[in-house]
């Protein structure tokens, strides 16, 4: 802790609205650059069970023409299954469930998917008081190939966010991680467009970016954090 006087406190401030604003500048520059990603078809086959029935990966879609698909850890290879998701997972949830009303009327589809079976999906879902679309992959390869890119990867399941080495000795065929993926739908066909995992989710999650904001910062040392909402005292 440091204690100072109004004006070395507006002085800091100043400085560092400086950065602040580069930093900003910066991630718009980011954003345009996402934009710019190339577009790769997406022709395999995937099935997922929504509680409309079956659906394609095309038809998670849901008329619009862009789909933001967040990959849920909830699975045999999670904490508190089966009757929980990823304590993670659930958190960051919690941020995304606010915003993905507002998607669609900017042309674009929410949708959370896990491996775990869509009742179980459902009943965590009630529990949390979510209200977006979650679906099931079950024993499809979506996850292991939305989550490793080569075939080597896809071989092995070795490979998660891009070959990041604190990750080497996960296998993506065993386990579920978490991630945003994002898709196009351009004249019938699927596109993936863009994916991103681990810290690179850290800005979906509003409470991250509030704790970011006060001086004791993220707290990230406390025990049994973050937790679900319902297990706090």
């Amino acid at each position: 802790m440091k204690v100072g006087t109004r004006e070395e406190w507006l002085a800091a401030r100043t400085a560092l609205l400086e950065r602040e604003k580069a930093l900003t500048r910066r991630s718009d520059e980011l954003a345009r650059e996402r934009e710019q990603l190339p577009w790769v078809r997406v022709d395999k086959e995937y099935a997922f069970d929504t509680n409309e029935g079956v659906k394609t990966l095309a038809e998670l879609f849901d008329g619009r023409s862009q789909l933001l698909v967040y990959h849920f850890m909830f699975g045999p290879s999670v904490e508190g299954w089966p009757e929980a998701g990823c304590p993670g997972c659930s958190y960051t949830a919690d941020s995304l469930d606010g915003a993905a009303v507002h998607l669609p009327h900017r042309d674009v589809t929410f949708v959370a998917v896990s491996k775990a079976p869509l009742e179980n999906l459902n009943a965590y879902k009630e529990r949390m008081g979510w209200s977006f679309p979650w679906v099931s992959y079950g024993d499809s390869d979506f996850n292991l190939d939305f989550a490793v890119f080569t075939e080597e990867g896809r071989r092995t399941g070795k490979g998660f966010n891009f070959g990041n080495p604190k990750y080497a000795d996960v296998d993506m065929r065993e386990t579920e991680l978490h991630g945003l993926s994002s898709f196009a739908l351009e004249d019938g066909a699927v596109y993936h467009t863009y994916s991103t995992y681990d810290r690179g989710t850290d800005a979906l999650n509003a409470t991250w970016q509030l704790l970011d904001r006060v001086p004791k910062g993220r707290g990230e040392g406390f025990e049994g954090w973050p937790r679900r909402s319902y297990e706090y005292d």
